[in-house]
């Protein structure tokens, strides 16, 4: 990325992976790297959150090559905007490829490669449900259990903010409170 000038990386959410079908010029934020140092040098949030909107051929990226459908006007995901206005001031986006795995039907798990064509991640979706969902957690173990590892295993460093459900329930009912007033 610092050789070519790049300031973000990741995969398309839209035409790459089969079950991402929304905007093909934004980012699916599973997997997103950013130069720091750049956007925080343009960053306003204000400008950010009012670049949710595309305008037609405003983007010149080619899309026919995409093996999924898209849609170029989508606004879908509400993190579109930091996207758009990262290319809206100019900052490259390399766009990484993706494939499903072939070796295994969850029909939701994707390869994801460098430029060269070499294999950097394996995303599994629902990393978040692992050892809390039955379903999930036995279709990821597939998934591990077809990696070969050799003697590069390391300790994962496992960050978890323990206030995460309780804040989830408090915004819930919160949203809940504001409806309500709002329907007064």
């Amino acid at each position: 990325m610092e050789n070519h000038n790049y300031s973000v990386a990741g995969i398309r959410d839209g035409g790459v992976i089969n079950h991402r079908n929304k905007n093909p010029y934004s980012i699916n934020t599973f997997f997103s790297i950013l130069n720091f140092d750049e956007v925080l040098k343009l960053y306003n949030k204000k400008k950010i959150l009012s670049s949710q909107y595309i305008q037609e051929n405003e983007f010149n990226d080619e899309l026919d090559l995409l093996p999924f459908k898209f849609d170029q006007s989508s606004l879908y995901e509400p993190y579109y905007c930091f996207y758009f206005w990262l290319r809206r001031k100019g900052m490259k986006i390399l766009f990484l490829n993706s494939k499903m795995r072939d070796d295994i039907d969850d029909k939701i798990s994707n390869e994801v490669f460098l430029p060269d064509g070499s294999l950097f991640l394996i995303h599994t979706w629902y990393a978040r449900a692992y050892g809390n969902n039955k379903k999930h957690t036995e279709r990821i173990d597939l998934i591990l259990d077809k990696i070969d590892f050799g003697e590069n295993i390391v300790e994962p460093i496992i960050f978890k903010d323990r206030l995460f459900r309780i804040n989830k329930e408090v915004r819930k009912v919160f949203k809940k409170i504001i409806i309500k007033l709002e329907k007064l």
